[in-house]
């Protein structure tokens, strides 16, 4: 199947001719490099995160680690969204450091996230996390932590969204997401197309993710004012101001995110609204798209010695 994958891109790149190509996500960013190596097309690449084959190690992480090596040989510019990645790949020569730029994340359009706390039909105290269905994720410990919540407080609510059936290696089966519904203890929503409303309808949105590039999730929820809780690694404790847009627990450990997903659910509601705001600031000032494409459209006028591109 990857080898089909190369054909396609190779045969739409083939026709369509561009002048540069810009890719995100580790297949693109990897099978166009090649193909663009050999079309003699110009590269801009964009690193959004690790992905399963950094954070589990062993010999697929060799073979990424590789394949990286050799597909951003001949790459223009290089992008990261945090700098723990642009690190990882400098100190294991992944990539010449002089192609490196690090990035806002990918940004975001923050008149598509208008604030409204006005307060939910469900009076309920609300926890969200919103991921596709793999273990990387830290679904196994918002699971367990949710357990030991409902023993104390049965009247908050827990509650999924993410896409299942993902192609990964840590992807969690549909026998699992039943044996949620069953102990009725978490409420997975499924797939949806529009993340926002269940956001403003949450108290807070959670991610204990293994690590990220740059959370989107994490953005949206503080572009809409939410608290936040994640885990403090790569990718998630950038845009997590502990202890002031929200709170930061240690990575797989199921005893922490309890704790502070507890201490969310006993702060005074008013706090939690400041905690928000502040969030909202830090993006606001931040992360803001035109921060992001900015950076692109001076990379793209450069490899075409500052022509003026529109």
């Amino acid at each position: 199947m990857d080898i089909l994958t190369l054909f396609h891109i190779f045969f739409h790149l083939l026709v369509l001719k561009p002048s540069v190509c810009l890719t995100f996500t580790i297949k693109p960013v990897i099978y166009t490099s090649f193909v663009l190596r050999f079309l003699d097309i110009k590269n801009i690449a964009m690193i959004t995160g690790l992905g399963t084959g950094f954070i589990k190690g062993g010999w697929l992480t060799c073979i990424v680690k590789k394949m990286y090596q050799i597909g951003l040989t001949r790459v223009s510019k290089v992008f990261f969204q945090n700098p723990s990645d642009l690190q990882l790949f400098n100190e294991q020569n992944l990539v010449d450091p002089l192609k490196c730029k690090l990035t806002p994340g990918s940004g975001i359009d923050l008149s598509d996230y208008i604030l409204d706390n006005s307060p939910s039909k469900d009076s309920r105290f609300k926890f969200l996390l919103i991921a596709r269905l793999v273990w990387d994720k830290g679904i196994r410990e918002f699971i367990e932590a949710a357990k030991l919540l409902k023993q104390q407080y049965p009247e908050v609510k827990f509650e999924i969204i993410g896409p299942s059936g993902v192609e990964n290696r840590t992807a969690i089966s549909i026998s699992e997401i039943e044996n949620w519904r069953s102990q009725n203890v978490v409420e997975y929503i499924g797939e949806v197309d529009d993340v926002r409303k269940y956001i403003k309808d949450s108290s807070c949105i959670v991610l204990p993710s293994y690590r990220e590039g740059t959370s989107r999730v994490l953005l949206e929820a503080s572009a809409l004012a939410r608290p936040t809780i994640a885990t403090n690694v790569p990718g998630c404790k950038e845009v997590v101001l502990d202890g002031i847009s929200g709170f930061l627990c240690k990575e797989k450990d199921v005893q922490d995110l309890y704790e502070k997903m507890k201490k969310m659910i006993s702060i005074p509601k008013e706090v939690r609204l400041k905690m928000g705001i502040s969030g909202r600031k830090h993006v606001e000032s931040s992360y803001c798209h035109k921060i992001v494409c900015q950076i692109y459209h001076d990379a793209i006028k450069k490899l075409f010695d500052n022509k003026t591109i529109s």
